[in-house]
């Protein structure tokens, strides 16, 4: 039982080998300045989706980490993404969440900016500066590198991170599951509604990995159940083909993206479901035909949760959401879930998917309530100066995760450990303090490649 204080991080606090993960990673002041600066500083961070700014001139006001940055698209059409800092004297220059501007003011002394980044205006530039003031040198500060894909945009700070799609290497085709139209066509999805916002008193790591495929807190969600909250009115979701799906947990140790999905049997039927509306039983129907048909093998693969390294989920099948878990402070987390929906599907079963998402998940949803009882509760009691001594079991299924997982003809790619008969595992959950250990200890992204390729060989051999 360890009895002094840590100051900050160090090397063993997350043990993988033994599966014990010490709590001072989640409720600890000066490892959460750490990590701000080595894990939030340097990896790939959700920003937003395209259809939240179509139009030149439009704006919105995201987080990455605890910085407020501005995700805009200027009078040509580019996106950017900016600190939402003025260099004059670091005022937001964005107060509302979203807009439409010509050039971005701030409201302190005035300084304005073009949707493009460029300090365009300066009041008494001619009497106070004497027409010396280098506006080319006090730009926005811009995001070092930022990546569309498929409408989602995605940002670094870290000039030395390799691009989007590398850093998502083999994990990318389960990401597609979200991203892409429900029938297979790649992209075509839209934000539902607008982002809801909300705090919780916890550290930003528990719902990460809940959504990383902690299978073990069905027990939370047992009233949920009985209610029956599903699109028919059966359980949690209409998805009666998962009972002959092998229920996987699939991790990509040499990046720290993980997700838990199902493989259904190479003859299995498109399930009936959403049989109260014939448009909405209809549309999925038809898209499920054609998006097995387009896809082949892989068409049989269901993600349903997951999780980018390090803080963005998603839920790839129903509700179809990203949520990112911005952190505010070690012990506060506001998270912000986005609801995905088919572009080109019916006003009818995009009002349907509205009214069910909004039932499910959310602060006001059954679901994500009993998730945030959790997570609140865990985090003030490991708190203490008793309980911090000591660690959380991370233990499940351990030694039991392969490469090359194959079933009925299919290979899926990751790191695998199959759930059907042992239940639960936390395979995925250590894999994510794996890869979060690495980046709190690495000094660049040479560090992270390097063990990234020695990882890659071992599995070779």
């Amino acid at each position: 039982m360890a009895t002094t204080r840590i100051q900050g991080y160090r090397p063993g606090l997350v043990d993988v080998a033994t599966g014990q993960i010490s709590r001072e990673i989640f409720v600890n002041d000066e490892i959460y300045q750490d990590e701000l600066e080595r894990v939030f500083a340097r990896a790939w961070l959700f920003v937003g989706h395209e259809s939240q700014i179509p139009s030149p001139g439009d704006f919105f006001v995201s987080s990455m980490g605890e910085e407020s940055v501005i995700l805009c698209r200027d009078r040509v059409g580019k996106v950017h993404v900016f600190l939402n800092s003025c260099r004059h004297r670091g005022m937001k220059v964005c107060r509302y969440d979203e807009g439409n501007a010509a050039v971005l003011t701030c409201p302190y002394h005035g300084w304005s900016y073009s949707t493009d980044g460029r300090l365009v205006g300066v009041p008494y530039f001619r009497e106070a500066y004497h027409s010396t003031l280098d506006r080319s040198a006090w730009g926005l500060v811009e995001v070092a590198q930022l990546c569309l894909y498929k409408s989602s945009v995605w940002a670094t700070w870290d000039p030395a991170a390799p691009p989007f799609l590398e850093y998502l290497g083999d994990f990318l085709p389960y990401i597609d599951l979200t991203l892409d139209a429900w029938d297979g066509s790649d992209g075509g999805t839209e934000i539902l509604c607008g982002i809801q916002k909300w705090r919780v008193p916890c550290n930003w790591k528990f719902p990460a990995e809940n959504f990383s495929g902690d299978s073990y807190h069905n027990i939370s969600h047992r009233s949920v159940d009985l209610v029956g909250i599903g699109p028919s009115g059966s359980g949690r979701r209409d998805m009666p083909e998962l009972n002959m799906a092998r229920k996987l947990h699939i991790a990509f140790p040499e990046r720290g993206h993980q997700t838990t999905s199902y493989l259904l049997p190479k003859e299995a039927a498109p399930p009936p479901a959403y049989q109260h509306s014939s448009v909405v039983s209809d549309y999925f129907r038809e898209c499920e035909e054609a998006r097995r048909k387009k896809q082949g093998d892989w068409g049989r693969m269901i993600a349903l949760v997951g999780e980018v390294f390090p803080n963005t989920a998603f839920l790839a099948r129903q509700p179809r959401t990203l949520a990112a878990w911005h952190p505010r402070g070690a012990h506060e987390t506001e998270i912000w879930r986005c609801f995905l929906v088919d572009k080109s599907a019916p006003a009818e079963v995009k009002d349907f998917l509205r009214d069910y998402y909004i039932r499910y998940s959310g602060p006001g949803g059954m679901t994500e309530q009993d998730d945030m009882e959790n997570w609140n509760y865990a985090h003030a009691a490991s708190r203490g100066t008793i309980a911090r001594r000591y660690p959380y079991s991370y233990e499940q299924g351990m030694g039991t995760a392969v490469d090359n997982y194959e079933w009925e003809g299919f290979r899926v790619p990751g790191t695998v450990c199959d759930l059907t008969q042992a239940k639960s595992s936390e395979h995925n959950l250590r894999n994510l303090y794996r890869r979060w250990a690495e980046f709190m200890e690495a000094e660049s992204w040479d560090e992270l490649t390097i063990w990234r390729r020695q990882r890659q060989a071992e599995a070779a051999e």
